[in-house]
C-alpha cells in the first residue's frame, strides 16, 4: 500500500485481530478507493439519488458486495463483520457517499443472511450482491428511534394469511431509490419488543410510496415511508412473527461497529489533512506544525484515532468469534470512535483556519459528514446507558 493513501495502519493490521485476508482486503480496496478519485469528484456534484445509484452499482459490478450473497460469493476474501469495518473505513476516507452505499446496501441485506429463507435469500440477495437491486433498512419512526420497542406500524394479518401494513417509517437511508425495504412492523404477539414482525416488502408494492424525500447536511438518498393498506403475501415475512426486535437488535449491535470503523476513516482523513496543511502554511517565520500547541492538536488527534481503531478491532473480532457479550463492545467502540472523530474534524476545520469553512473543502465535507455518525445504528447518549447498565457490579463490591 506504499503508493496509496488510505486511512490503515499497518502496524493496527498486524495485530491478532485480522488474519491474511483482512490484510489483503484492506490493501486492495485501498488501492481501489485509490484508482477511483475522478468518480469520487463527479459524484459530489451529483444528484444524490443518482450518486447513489451509482455507487451502489459500481460496488456492484467491482464485487465489493460479493458477500452479499454468501450462496455465491468466492472464497477468496472474508465476508465477516471486521471486513465490513475495514470496507468502510477505507470508503469512508476516500468518499463519504461511496461508504454511504456500501453501508446501507449491506445493512438491508444482512438480515436476509441471517434470517432469511432459501427461497427468500435466492430471490432478492444474487441482486443486491449486483448491485442492481439497492436495499434500505426500514425501522425508524417520528417517535421510535433508538427505542426499538416504541414501533408503531401495523401489520394485521387477514383471514387468507396475508398482512396488511398502515403507518410510516421516517429518516430512511435509500428511501428514495431502493427496490426492496426490510420493514420492522407491529404484529401484536406481545407488548413492546415482543409485538414485532420483520417483512420484505418490494418497492412496487402497491400501497407503499415514498412520504418525503429529505434533504441532510451531507447529501444523500434520504426519506420517509407511507404504508397505505400495503398487502403482502405470508412468505414476506423475514424470519418468524414476533422475532422482529431480535432481527433489528441483532443487526443495529453488528453494524454500529461498522459505524465506529467509517467514523475512523473519516478521522484518520481530517487528521492527514490537518498535517499537510499545518505543514505548508507559512506563519510567524517558520509553519504552523512549528508551534508547540498545533503540534500537541495533531497529537492529540493520533492518540485518539488509535484508541478508536484499536476499539472497533477488538468489537469486530469479538462479533466475529461470537462473543455473547460483543454488543457492550459495539456500543463502546461506536461512542469513542464517533466522538473521538467529531473531536479530530472540528480541530482540523480550526487548524485550516478560514480556508476550512469554505464550502466543498475537505474539512468543510467531513463536518458535515461526520454528525450523523453519532446518531444512527443508536444514538451515542442511549448506547451510554447501555454500556452503564452492563457494569460488572461484581466488581465494585470487591473495590468498595
Amino acid at each position: 500500500m506504499t503508493d496509496t493513501v488510505t486511512s490503515f495502519d499497518p502496524e493496527l493490521l498486524d495485530l491478532p485481530f485480522y488474519d491474511d485476508g483482512h490484510r489483503r482486503l484492506a490493501r486492495e480496496i485501498g488501492v481501489w478507493c485509490d484508482s477511483y478519485r475522478e468518480l469520487w469528484d463527479t459524484v459530489r456534484r451529483t444528484d444524490p439519488d443518482e450518486a447513489g445509484r451509482r455507487l451502489v452499482g459500481v460496488l456492484g459490478e467491482d464485487g465489493w458486495l460479493s458477500g452479499l450473497d454468501p450462496a455465491a460469493a468466492p472464497s477468496g476474501l472474508p465476508a465477516d463483520i471486521r471486513a465490513l469495518c475495514l470496507a468502510r473505513e477505507a470508503l469512508a476516507y476516500a468518499e463519504d457517499l461511496a461508504d454511504f452505499a456500501y453501508s446501507i446496501q449491506s445493512l438491508a441485506a444482512t438480515p436476509l443472511i441471517r434470517h432469511g429463507t432459501p427461497e427468500q435469500q435466492k430471490r432478492f440477495l444474487p441482486a443486491m450482491a449486483d448491485g442492481s437491486l439497492i436495499g434500505a433498512f426500514a425501522v425508524s419512526e417520528h417517535d421510535a428511534g433508538s427505542d426499538l420497542a416504541a414501533v408503531a406500524l401495523a401489520a394485521r394479518r387477514t383471514g387468507g394469511g396475508d398482512w396488511v401494513l398502515d403507518g410510516h417509517k421516517a429518516w430512511i437511508a435509500h428511501a428514495t431509490i431502493a427496490g426492496l425495504y426490510v420493514v420492522i412492523a407491529r404484529t401484536g404477539e406481545g407488548p413492546g419488543p415482543l409485538g414485532l414482525t420483520a417483512f420484505l416488502v418490494p418497492a412496487g408494492t402497491p400501497g407503499v410510496r415514498v412520504g418525503q424525500k429529505l434533504d441532510a447536511i451531507a447529501p444523500r438518498s434520504f426519506g420517509h415511508l407511507v404504508f397505505e393498506h400495503c398487502r403482502l403475501p405470508a412468505d414476506a415475512v423475514l424470519g418468524r412473527p414476533g422475532r422482529g426486535f431480535v432481527v433489528a437488535v441483532g443487526l443495529l449491535d453488528r453494524f454500529r461497529i461498522t459505524v465506529g470503523a467509517a467514523a475512523c476513516g473519516f478521522g484518520r482523513r481530517a487528521a492527514d489533512a490537518a498535517l499537510a496543511r499545518t505543514r505548508g502554511r507559512r506563519a510567524y517565520g517558520g509553519t504552523l506544525y512549528d508551534l508547540q500547541l498545533v503540534k500537541a492538536r495533531l497529537a492529540d488527534m493520533e492518540i485518539g484515532l488509535n484508541a478508536a481503531a484499536l476499539l472497533v478491532a477488538r468489537a469486530a473480532w469479538e462479533c466475529d468469534r461470537g462473543s455473547p457479550g460483543f454488543g457492550r463492545h459495539a456500543g463502546i467502540a461506536k461512542v469513542h470512535a464517533t466522538e473521538t472523530a467529531q473531536r479530530v474534524v472540528d480541530e482540523a476545520v480550526q487548524l485550516f483556519g478560514a480556508a476550512g469553512v469554505v464550502k466543498d473543502g475537505v474539512p468543510e465535507r467531513l463536518y458535515r459528514q461526520i454528525r450523523s455518525l453519532r446518531i444512527y445504528e443508536g444514538a451515542n447518549d442511549v448506547l451510554r446507558l447501555a454500556v452503564a447498565d452492563a457494569l460488572d457490579n461484581r466488581r465494585a463490591a470487591l473495590a468498595g
